[in-house]
Parts: C-alpha cells; structure tokens; sequence
C-alpha cells in the first residue's frame, strides 16, 4: 500500500484548479534535483480509503486531487482515482508522475490531469519551454498536452 507523507493545498499544479496535492513517499524515480528528495523513502501514514475521504472532506473548498507520485504502485492510484470518481464526482483528479511514460494498463477515465517526466535540472519543470516533462488533460480517453499552460508568456496573454 502507498504511504503519504504530507498535504498542501495548491492552485499552480493544475490549471484552474485548487488541488489537494497529497506527496507520496518510496518514489522509484530518484530524479537529479528533485524537489522533495526524502519522498524517496518508504515513510510515512498508509493512504487507505478511509484516509483518503478524510483528507478530501478535511479541505473543503478544493477543486482536484492531485496525486503527487505513486510510481511504485500505479495500479492503487488508479483505483483510489476510481473511488474519488465514484464518491466524490465533482472534483477533478490528477496524477503527477516522474516517469516518461503512462502504463499501458492505466484506466485513463479515472483520470482528468496526468503529468509524466522525470526533473531534469537542465531542462527545468513544466514552466521552462525546454522542459521534458509533459501535463496532459484526459479527455473522452485522449490525451491533449496542455504543457504551453504552465509557460508565463502563455498565462501574462490571458
């Protein structure tokens, strides 16, 4: 079972959103620079179901859930993605990965965000044009990039 370590609530993890961000601990990725290194360790309290409502129904107010890691165990996020479709139907849910792919076996319809990609210190995050990492919008099971969101140039033209 994946272990959380900690919540914060965000409104730039994903556009137009305010998400409950939950950091995940034992991350496989180990990416040069990351942000949160300790989240590599296997720490933290078990994200069960029963944590995860009460999270949610802690913040009210919020917009999205926002699973921040998971690698380890991608099919317990797509399942606690299902079960906040299920019980919590108007918020929107996240997944932000360091990998560089999706598995082929993630529902994506439990999904409204995905962002995949390790940090690269070099080629920064989702806000530097040069980045590697990509955030997706999941719509009728398709994934449109929605990354240029991110860029200053693209929110200072609204």
């Amino acid at each position: 079972m994946l272990r959380y370590v900690d919540v914060l609530v965000s409104f730039q993890e994903v556009p137009d959103e305010i998400s409950l961000c939950i950091n995940i601990s034992n991350c496989p990725c180990h990416c040069e620079g990351c942000h949160s290194p300790y989240l590599a360790e296997d720490i933290g309290e078990p994200l069960g179901y029963w944590t995860l409502d009460h999270l949610i129904k802690s913040n009210k107010g919020i917009s999205c859930v926002c699973f921040m890691g998971g690698d380890s165990e991608p099919e317990w996020i797509a399942t606690l993605a299902f079960r906040i479709r299920r019980n919590f139907p108007e918020l929107k849910i996240a997944w932000y990965s360091g990998r560089q792919y999706i598995p082929d076996n993630l529902p994506l319809k439990h999904f409204d965000y995905i962002k995949i990609g390790p940090y690269i210190p070099k080629l920064g995050g989702l806000d530097k044009e040069t980045t590697n990492q990509i955030m997706y919008k999941v719509q009728d099971n398709q994934l449109i990039n929605i990354t240029y969101r991110f860029r200053h140039d693209f929110k200072s033209s609204l």
